[in-house]
């Protein structure tokens, strides 16, 4: 079975010949990867990934703009604020280059699975607001934060429906909604102020016969239903450590969606105990070996994390999957 095919057996809900792995390392040990095996890609090789998480394209807003908005409101922006000012040109394909690069490199040359991260709805507006000023403003300004989510959503169609078209066969929305044992805000205004706007997304990487995942950090439990209402064919990283029981997954998720993540960054690698990382890989492996999980760090690597540890791990991966 090759990567890509073995990828998509998972996403399928059928049983892989190997469990497929990746791992979130570049964004804090891209320089002790390049000291030691000239470049991150050859680190990815080593190791087989089977997939890879493609990053690129234009900005939600011009940055020049954004800076005069945010120095026009002395740093307080509010929705109304935010919609006085036009979103970048989606379709301006110049800036698609590096996407462009990476399917060549990953998919086109290696055969693995690629998936794109995007912006979703919440997260990318804590960006523009701040988070305790945007929850603040989900109770104050629904309805302006209903047209600022309406325009974000369409922006980020258009770009999930471009990427598509470049070849990636995942859309990866970012949208963190979770706080360490529930939602950052309720459900009802999940149902409310979330659901509408990921739908249109949703919808349209569906209707382009790709795939569409969901990064959520945190406990978001509450919402699963909701989520597989919409349509999400996987989840990362269904965090365990936030209080996400597997066995719940297993009761009533399982075949529905499939997970991505397994090795979490938060309790069990950088911290240079070896027999819990160890522990933790070969339980969480055993539990997946009739697939459902695109096994992966639950997000980046931190740069506490030696050299030793990342090759121990990634050793005992390549053996037991």
């Amino acid at each position: 079975m090759l990567s890509r095919e073995r990828v998509q057996c998972v996403i399928e809900g059928k049983t892989p010949d190997k469990i497929p792995i990746y791992g979130w390392i570049r964004e804090n040990l891209k320089d002790i990867l390049i000291s030691k095996y000239g470049s991150v890609e050859k680190f990815e090789d080593l190791y087989e990934f089977d997939y890879a998480h493609i990053f690129g394209g234009p900005g939600c807003y011009k940055k020049d703009e954004f800076i005069n908005l945010h120095n026009t409101c002395k740093g307080k922006i509010t929705p109304k604020d935010l919609l006085t000012i036009e979103m970048s040109d989606v379709n301006n394909m110049s800036a698609y280059e590096n996407v462009k690069k990476g399917i060549s490199h990953y998919k086109d040359q290696r055969g693995r699975f690629v998936y794109m991260q995007t912006p979703g709805i919440f997260e990318a507006n804590n960006g523009y607001f701040g988070i305790q000023e945007h929850l603040m403003y989900m109770l104050l300004y629904p309805d302006d934060l209903k047209a600022v989510y309406e325009r974000q959503a369409q922006w980020n169609k258009q770009f999930a429906v471009n990427c598509i078209e470049l070849g990636i066969d995942m859309i990866h929305v970012s949208d963190d909604w979770g706080a360490q044992k529930s939602l950052l805000f309720s459900p009802d205004l999940w149902w409310e102020l979330m659901y509408p706007y990921h739908k249109i997304t949703v919808d349209a990487v569906k209707s382009k016969n790709a795939y569409v995942s969901l990064h959520s950090d945190g406990n978001i439990s509450q919402v699963l239903d909701g989520i597989v209402k919409l349509g999400f064919n996987v989840i990362h990283p269904y965090q365990e450590s936030a209080g996400m029981s597997y066995e719940i997954y297993f009761k009533k998720y399982k075949g529905i969606f499939a997970l991505m993540g397994g090795l979490d960054v938060q309790t069990t690698i950088g911290f240079g105990k070896f027999d819990l990382l160890k522990t933790e890989i070969e339980r969480v492996i055993g539990l997946f070996k009739a697939g459902h999980l695109l096994y992966c760090t639950t997000h980046f690597v931190q740069d506490h994390c030696t050299m030793e540890e990342l090759e121990f791990a990634y050793n005992l991966i390549l053996n037991l999957r």
